[in-house]
């Protein structure tokens, strides 16, 4: 019998993108399966870009509401439709929808108090599982002390819609493409320093390159604060485009240079060379899923506080990534680890 999967997916850009080496494993066990995805409304059209993904179902909630009528009633509409269905986050409130929904079999991680709700119970081994994309991958498959084998994010590209946004932004690719990735949520500590952005772009124009800044409204700031900082000149695309957008765009670049971002695992799921710059978060947890890329950290002076947080205090031992690195990995073999104490030597 083919197997009919829901699956709850995770809330963040990154998480979303990574999710797809689940549903690409479920296709690679059953391609005759169907798979839908619940998720925000801003996912669907990174969903309509991943070929496993039948259909997107939009959960009409906000992060971190409860929605507890709207999903039941979600739920009603979907009885029925679905064999199996697998609970991504860990939260009570994420089991709801396939309990409402009548799916036989829910798999899940061990959470809030969701005996009952998930009915295949999952017990998380961070040792054994590391990775995020390997805890989602897991989920696929039956309980074992195996690592899962991953399979690296592929968003499709738009032909139609790179052409639309060539003429809409008059974009001109005779010189090839080095995108920069300023943003990134959870605050300033885990942002690469704007003089830092600012001389690697002045850099990279000397070399040939065309030089663009891709990010949301809220990264306009840092955006044009790079552009003053710096001598050359920068397409600024920061909150001129959507999201899905930004897989078309990316899929046109050379290289992408990235804080630990939403938009650093687009980069890697459209194949550019990316340069991953991680400052108080580890890509020990999130790391690019590509070979194609270069993983710069921060060295943060054995300061165990440090990471994770949001804002860096002002007095704090961390050593940033230096623009010599970075410049470095253009020319250099990928998937390169460089803490800063070795790349400032």
């Amino acid at each position: 019998m083919d197997k009919r999967w829901l699956i709850v997916g995770p809330s963040w850009v990154g998480d979303m993108v990574m999710a797809q080496s689940l549903f690409k494993k479920l296709k690679a066990d059953q391609s005759s399966c169907t798979i839908d995805v619940v998720a925000p409304g801003w996912s669907e059209p990174i969903l309509a870009r991943m070929p496993e993904v039948q259909y997107p179902v939009v959960l009409d909630v906000s992060h971190g509401e409860w929605g507890w009528k709207k999903r039941l009633e979600l739920g009603k509409k979907l009885r029925g439709r679905y064999t199996h269905a697998i609970v991504i986050p860990r939260s009570l409130k994420a089991s709801l929808l396939p309990f409402f929904s009548e799916v036989p079999e829910r798999i899940g991680y061990r959470g809030e108090m969701r005996y009952g709700l998930i009915n295949d119970m999952r017990m998380l081994d961070k040792q054994r599982l590391p990775l995020a994309v390997e805890r989602f991958v897991a989920l696929g498959s039956p309980i074992s002390l195996e690592k899962p084998k991953i399979l690296e994010p592929e968003l499709t590209v738009d032909p139609q819609n790179q052409q639309q946004l060539i003429e809409k932004l008059k974009l001109d690719l005779e010189k090839p493409v080095a995108a920069l990735l300023p943003g990134a949520e959870f605050g300033p500590a885990k942002q690469w320093p704007a003089q830092y952005w600012a001389e690697t772009a002045d850099a990279l124009t000397s070399q040939g390159f065309q030089v663009w800044c891709l990010g949301s409204p809220k990264d306009c700031s840092v955006s044009e604060e790079i552009q003053q900082l710096s001598n050359c000149e920068i397409l600024n695309l920061c909150g001129q485009t959507q999201l899905v957008d930004a897989v078309d765009l990316l899929a046109m670049a050379k290289h992408a240079i990235s804080n630990d971002s939403g938009l650093m695992h687009i980069a890697a799921a459209v194949g550019c060379h990316v340069i991953a710059i991680y400052r108080t978060t580890t890509p020990d947890y999130t790391p690019p899923l590509t070979s194609n890329c270069h993983i710069l950290r921060a060295d943060l002076g054995g300061d165990d506080s440090l990471q994770g947080i949001r804002e860096l205090p002002a007095s704090h031992s961390l050593t940033d990534v230096t623009v010599e690195a970075v410049l470095a990995c253009l020319n250099s073999s990928p998937a390169e680890t460089t803490p800063a104490s070795e790349s400032a030597n």
